[in-house]
């Protein structure tokens, strides 16, 4: 497969044809492509951080086999227009609030049922699909890793169809980004990515959300993510295709986001972005700062190289503090505290990570109703 070289430079990201990488001195690395140049889907190889996914952007939709004129999946968030995700997003205001004031006459999923598939095991997204699919007056049922065995134990173009006939929608929190496009190309009802290694779209509209709340606009807002380049980043990156805002990665060389995904929101020309090596100069002005962990589930015999290689990218109070009074911090969660964040940064009155969490099942239920076309 072949490799995206990026140059490394102190400048902004004004063109598709190189990424931008802020750093002391001039250097320049190679970042992994996720795509190979023909667009036909190829299975990574075995290394450290492979992730199997195929072409997102030159495919019509008519691809994954379904009408999409009134059929919706929700696999990444570039398949959507700004107007489109601004109007989940106010649906999911609107519907939060009705749920908050303690209103429970709304229950547009009544006498409807979701599966959820997890191959990876997770507390927020399990809880927040379900609590919100309930409150809505839905049932969710909740399929773990050893009762299907997705693509072991059974095909996962049988499991779609299967599950299509049972229930009205399907979420599925997967590994391979392969998983979420087979299931949707023969699911006849709508899918929702709940997590690939590749991206995890329903995140970073709760994120995008938490943003809304708390900042007042996501169009404009400086967000500058610390650590790994891996499946936030990329529906960051996709977001920022979509929606204008400044949107800074800060990581260490090698650990780099998609290149192909990074030239795709650079070539979009909707977003600043850009692509450093200095997480002190990248938080400088920011809205958010923003991490994960830095080794994820299927990476942690990776954790104590990383734990190394990644000295320099923790958020402490000091990071904090160049970023300035105004930057509020964000983390997906689960967190290692004293790893890639302090106890002080999760713990401070600045730190959103809690709201953010909430949001997910509000952004979710939003998300639902969309492609459920209610």
């Amino acid at each position: 497969m072949a490799a995206a070289a990026i140059s490394c430079h102190l400048s902004s990201v004004t063109s598709p044809e190189a990424v931008s990488v802020s750093s002391a001195s001039s250097l320049s690395f190679t970042a992994r492509s996720l795509y190979p140049p023909s667009g036909v889907f190829v299975p990574s190889p075995a290394i450290s951080r492979g992730i199997s996914c195929q072409t997102l952007f030159s495919a019509p939709s008519s691809v994954y086999g379904k009408a999409k004129e009134s059929l919706k999946d929700f696999l990444h968030i570039r398949d959507f227009d700004k107007d489109t995700i601004l109007k989940i997003l106010d649906r999911a205001r609107e519907v939060k609030s009705m749920i908050k004031s303690g209103d429970r006459t709304y229950l547009p999923f009544k006498g409807k049922t979701m599966a959820m598939i997890f191959a990876k095991p997770s507390m927020r997204t399990r809880v927040s699909f379900e609590t919100g699919f309930y409150l809505l007056g839905g049932h969710a049922l909740y399929l773990g890793p050893d009762d299907i065995q997705m693509g072991k134990r059974e095909e996962t173009r049988d499991v779609a169809r299967v599950l299509s006939r049972y229930n009205d929608i399907i979420m599925a929190r997967v590994f391979a980004h392969q998983d979420i496009i087979d299931l949707a190309k023969y699911s006849s009802v709508p899918v929702i990515n709940g997590l690939t290694d590749y991206n995890h779209p329903c995140q970073i509209m709760a994120d995008a959300l938490t943003i809304i709340e708390h900042v007042g606009h996501l169009e404009g807002t400086k967000v500058v993510y610390v650590g790994d380049g891996n499946n936030i980043v990329h529906s960051w990156l996709l977001l920022a295709s979509v929606i204008p805002f400044h949107f800074v990665c800060a990581c260490p060389r090698g650990f780099e986001p998609d290149a192909r995904t990074t030239k795709t929101a650079i070539k979009a020309g909707v977003s600043k972005i850009e692509i450093t090596c200095d997480p002190k100069e990248a938080v400088k002005g920011a809205d958010v700062v923003y991490t994960d962990v830095w080794a994820s589930m299927g990476q942690k015999e990776e954790a104590e190289y990383r734990r190394k290689v990644f000295q320099g990218f923790q958020v402490d109070e000091a990071l904090m503090e160049l970023a300035g009074p105004k930057a509020y911090f964000m983390h997906c969660l689960p967190a290692e505290r004293g790893v890639e964040v302090t106890d002080g940064v999760v713990e401070a009155a600045n730190s959103i990570v809690f709201p953010q969490a909430e949001n997910r099942m509000h952004a979710q239920n939003a998300i639902m109703l969309h492609a459920l076309g209610l």
